[in-house]
């Protein structure tokens, strides 16, 4: 019998405005060519790529290649588990990102460019980088836990993400992401939360924002933890205080160029565990997803997932 390949491909044909899918037989064909031999699972609706990547590494693939955007990526690293048991021993993941913001392959220093992508997973230098869970309140009022590669917030980002979302995405993760903040700061009040990093306290009062992070960057190009690093089984903290709306949109271009975490009403810790809760719901950014919000609790999973860099 034919030995099946040992990579299988998760392809999100509505990531980068609906025009993947339309694409997808030439990326199909330059894997091939570049002696990539691959089979491939094309998802039809939100959630589907964590249950197509569960399957396949059920099934004994070795490679999975995530083909769409952040939100993407995020579904595919849920499917390297079932409930808290990791599948994934031994599989590496790879990326050829194809999304609104493409942040997570800026910390991994991965091309944007299709052809560079197809090269780096055939020479195939492997990185072990931690990963986050959090067990947050779904939409639905349960209590729930999700996986993530890169950034979870809560506050300006959970909002910006779902008007983002909800809206189109044809003019690309910088502008899309830009005007969906300045249109979220327009009529966005900030919450009052209490964090504690390590089981201690570190902040309590108005907060704009709380990032934890595994990668440096959100919102489609926004440096928001500029010291982060992918295998240092950390996540860096960053508090955004109550800043004013005026405020915040004076400080964007420093975000950008991740030159914020001097400005006064900035503070960044870093831990292993981190806790976020707050009298009124802050919503939850996961990936560029947002499943839920506040009480949260996240927890690194140090040195997990083999990616392919």
């Amino acid at each position: 019998m034919e030995r099946p390949p040992s990579a299988m491909a998760i392809v999100n044909p509505a990531s980068a405005n609906r025009t993947t899918g339309k694409v997808w037989p030439s990326i199909s064909d330059r894997l091939g060519r570049a002696g990539l031999e691959h089979d491939y699972a094309v998802t039809s609706g939100p959630g589907e790529a964590t249950l197509l990547t569960r399957r396949a590494l059920q099934d004994g693939y070795k490679t999975i290649i995530a083909v769409g955007g952040d939100g993407t990526t995020n579904e595919v690293v849920n499917g390297f588990f079932d409930g808290d048991r990791f599948l994934g021993e031994g599989v590496r993941l790879g990326l050829i990102s194809r999304g609104t913001g493409r942040d997570l392959v800026r910390t991994l220093g991965i091309p944007r460019d299709e052809d560079q992508a197809v090269e780096r997973l055939r020479t195939g230098r492997t990185r072990r980088v931690d990963l986050g869970r959090v067990e947050f309140v779904g939409h639905d009022g349960t209590r729930q836990v999700r996986y993530f590669i890169n950034v979870g917030d809560l506050g300006l980002g959970g909002d910006t993400v779902a008007r983002v979302n909800r809206t189109t995405k044809a003019f690309g993760g910088f502008v899309s992401f830009l005007w969906g903040t300045l249109a979220t700061v327009a009529s966005y009040r900030n919450k009052d939360l209490v964090v504690t990093v390590d089981d201690r306290e570190v902040a309590r009062g108005r907060m704009c924002i709380v990032v934890v992070a595994n990668g440096q960057y959100f919102g489609g190009g926004m440096r928001i933890a500029p010291l982060a690093v992918m295998d240092d089984g950390l996540f860096d903290v960053v508090v955004v205080g109550d800043l004013g709306r005026l405020e915040l949109v004076l400080n964007i271009a420093k975000v950008y160029r991740g030159a914020h975490l001097d400005h006064p009403k900035v503070r960044m810790w870093r831990g292993c565990t981190v806790g976020i809760r707050g009298a009124q719901p802050a919503l939850l950014d996961l990936d560029g997803e947002q499943p839920g919000r506040t009480d949260a609790i996240f927890t690194l999973l140090p040195g997990l997932l083999d990616v392919i860099v």
